[in-house]
């Protein structure tokens, strides 16, 4: 039994060692072209982190993944919390892969300034989807910057494309900031609503509706079908008022039921016929090289009020300034201006 017991905890430790082992860009280049999953987790895991030598690591993995990235299309879901958003990503999944195609699920999940807590349930939320050998589910946490998982989730999108992915699906908490960066980066902009919850004309938001490119009213069953139908009407008459997309899309008001899994191929049928339209008058690719810019843009921004905290005059003089600003000695503009000054100084 002894020699069994050692045999045992050899093995487990030979399985720990294998986990702790850390990969080379090459490996997880070849394992995220491969289209293996585990290693593609690990791929997102170093284009997620902040440390030096990983961030170096990530900048060539990104390189070597962007020339071989599939011709996937990239849908946001956003709603606000308690729409029914994982019920329907796991539905709309599952439809997808049973028509063949492979679908990654990212979350851009803001963490909580208060508790300091992320929202990464969607793992457990999507127990079928999960399980899906042609799916891949990955919520990430933001820490304090919404630009910096914004910017990430948008490196995991070329990753996971890379890894043969046809079909992202990027999702948001709710309905606030992320919602501009998640429309940054996508193709196509769907909106959920919920009817008889005093959501359909308190969400009128003109500049929610002005990014979605289709809006359902979810959870269309039981009691709650007239509400949904009556909800779908208002709709659209509220999107007669403004004025027409760039793209020359008209967007549509849907309705279904995640749980009784209607309303659902239907909503494909509109993003297929979206793609239609803006790839013949050749928006879609105009509008990818757009976002592609708008990226370079964030991307120089972050960096920039990354390396402004980092630098010592910066960090010695804030928390004084901070304390001045509280207490009135000091506006914050003439404080910033102070900083920016130390700043500068040091650059030289």
């Amino acid at each position: 039994m002894s020699k069994e017991k050692n045999k045992v905890s050899k093995g487990v430790l030979q399985v720990k060692k294998h986990r702790k082992k850390k990969l080379s860009v090459e490996d997880l280049t070849k394992g995220v072209l491969s289209g293996d999953k585990a290693i593609l987790a690990r791929a997102i895991t170093v284009v997620e982190s902040t440390r030096d030598e990983d961030l170096k690591k990530a900048y060539s993995l990104i390189e070597n993944c962007l020339s071989k990235k599939s011709k996937s299309i990239r849908i946001g879901i956003t709603g606000v919390p308690g729409v029914g958003k994982s019920t329907f990503i796991e539905i709309f999944g599952k439809t997808l892969t049973n028509l063949g195609k492979k679908v990654a699920v990212l979350a851009v999940d803001p963490t909580s300034t208060l508790s300091k807590g992320s929202i990464l349930g969607d793992k457990t939320r999507m127990q079928e989807l999960v399980k899906d050998p042609n799916a891949f589910i990955r919520p990430s946490p933001s820490g304090d910057s919404l630009g910096g998982v914004a910017r990430k989730t948008r490196e995991s999108v070329i990753l996971c494309e890379a890894a043969g992915f046809d079909i992202v699906l990027i999702e948001t908490v709710g309905v606030g900031q992320s919602e501009t960066a998640v429309h940054s980066m996508v193709d196509f902009f769907l909106l959920l609503k919920l009817a008889g919850a005093g959501d359909e004309l308190q969400g009128i938001k003109r500049g929610i509706m002005e990014m979605a490119d289709a809006i359902v009213i979810n959870k269309a069953e039981g009691d709650n079908l007239k509400r949904a139908q009556r909800a779908k009407v208002e709709f659209e008459r509220a999107l007669q008022l403004y004025p027409p997309k760039e793209n020359g899309w008209i967007p549509k008001v849907s309705t279904c039921s995640s749980i009784e899994n209607t309303g659902i191929v239907e909503i494909w049928e509109t993003i297929k016929k979206f793609l239609d339209t803006t790839t013949k008058s050749g928006y879609f690719e105009s509008n990818r090289q757009n976002q592609n810019k708008y990226w370079l843009l964030q991307t120089i921004n972050e960096l920039l009020k990354q390396h402004f905290f980092q630098v010592s005059s910066v960090k010695e003089n804030l928390e004084l300034m901070m304390q001045q600003v509280a207490k009135d000695k000091i506006s914050p503009f003439r404080a910033a201006e102070l900083l920016m000054a130390g700043y500068k100084k040091e650059l030289k």
